[in-house]
């Protein structure tokens, strides 16, 4: 059967030329110009790659339009609602769900491999203290590499699967040491009779010998509501698709570097404000605003064309519909709301600006619903943890997904490395 095709006609030249169009399981079929250039003697120019697929990928879908979002073809809110994080990370390295012996066997061994070489302790230790936790977290990951050069090439699916277990278990633990690095106070180790997530709270917060905070009243544990809490923001995080850090794991991976090597770089990439660095920017902008009755104004000036603030958390790149991580986040805050007892000036402030937006006309015509990064950075407040510790929690959430789209591009015979070109316009 003759295949689906796109004509395009050079007017200059009159001259036509077919490309075949490929059909997706999901979403838009695509036309395949990979001899584009060879056929017509020109380049394609599409800035930002809007209207690109640089890959093809049986890992995440998303729907912009109508607020879809699936890891393995799952809804994100079943995954949020009804499974853990690491049944998702399974899901995601092993295109299926765990058994329970499965999901226990996964979880003992991610806990084995928390711990980071002693050597690694000691160039964190070498940070001064004033340093970000995400520059620290990247120059740690890209370390990594020197303790596991063995990962460069890897022959088997065991191998791969180690090298992926290994970076998702000690992840958690490098970001918590730059945390306690940048504060100027003692590592605490990885405790092996923790969960994953419980792990990674008890040693933000535990003091040294492995004991917790005593108040009045005992003992301060760690409660299983913010473990819950942390857990979702993890899942909601674990993929997205072909974003900007994703693209730049694949794109450093495509040149042969070391898996390690390239899940740094998605970490210095991850860190931009206009990525996984908004968290930050949404309660900074929160504290500006300072209280309740000043929200009219600053909505005023986000609507003014000739002023440049804008409001941080609303609006999606890909979702022109409500961001399906956002609602997830959503419903957990209004959960959360008294069990954690949310900064309640900084909660008045957010509501009163998500109210004006979902029924103003100018943030509904230009689809400016509130996205994930409005809801994270009130719970992640809630559960204690720093400012800038919330880029760190996304690189927590999305090393499974990075590590995932690394391993999908090693396994595509067809993928090379990569290398756009450009429209010269100097001398």
């Amino acid at each position: 059967m003759k295949k689906d095709t796109f004509t395009f006609t050079n007017n200059r030249t009159n001259e036509s030329y077919e490309f075949n169009i490929l059909d997706a399981t999901r979403g838009p079929s695509v036309v395949d110009i990979s001899s584009f250039y060879k056929q017509t003697g020109m380049f394609t120019f599409d800035v930002g790659y809007t209207s690109t697929a640089s890959c093809e990928s049986r890992i995440t879908f998303i729907d912009g339009e109508k607020g879809e979002l699936r890891y393995r073809g799952i809804t994100i809110e079943e995954l949020a609602e009804n499974h853990s994080y690491l049944e998702t990370c399974y899901l995601l390295l092993n295109k299926r769900l765990p058994t329970k012996e499965e999901l226990l066997d996964f979880d003992l061994e991610l806990r084995h491999r928390s711990f980071i070489d002693e050597n690694l302790i000691t160039l964190i230790g070498t940070f001064p203290d004033s340093a970000h936790p995400m520059s620290i977290l990247s120059s740690g990951v890209s370390a990594l590499s020197s303790f596991y050069y063995e990962h460069l090439n890897m022959e088997n699916e065991k191998e791969c699967q180690d090298m992926a277990r290994r970076i998702i278990a000690k992840i958690p633990t490098l970001a918590a040491f730059a945390y306690r690095k940048s504060l100027g106070i003692p590592f605490i180790y990885p405790d092996i009779d923790r969960s994953f997530t419980e792990n990674f709270l008890y040693m933000l917060r535990a003091y040294p010998g492995g004991k917790m905070k005593r108040t009045a009243t005992g003992v301060e544990e760690i409660k299983a509501i913010e473990i819950k809490a942390l857990d979702t923001i993890f899942t909601l995080h674990a993929d997205h698709e072909q974003n900007a850090s994703t693209t730049t794991v694949r794109n450093v991976a495509s040149t042969g570097a070391h898996p390690y090597v390239a899940i740094s770089a998605g970490i210095s990439a991850l860190w931009g404000r206009a990525h996984g660095g908004a968290n930050e920017s949404v309660i900074a902008q929160l504290e500006m605003i300072g209280d309740v009755s000043n929200v009219d104004a600053f909505i005023a000036r986000a609507k003014d064309p000739n002023d440049d603030f804008r409001l941080m958390g609303f609006g999606h790149r890909v979702y022109k519909n409500f961001d399906p991580r956002a609602k997830a986040l959503k419903k957990l805050q209004d959960k959360l709301k008294d069990e954690l007892n949310l900064d309640s000036k900084l909660m008045e402030i957010a509501h009163k600006i998500e109210e004006i937006a979902l029924n103003d006309e100018y943030f509904i015509k230009r689809n400016l619903y509130p996205n994930i990064d409005f809801y994270s950075g009130v719970i992640l407040t809630a559960l204690k943890i720093e400012r800038p510790m919330f880029t760190a929690i996304f690189v927590i959430g999305r090393t499974v997904g990075w590590i995932t789209q690394l391993m999908e591009f090693k396994n595509d015979s067809s993928s090379k490395i990569a290398r756009p070109r450009q429209l010269y316009l100097g001398e």
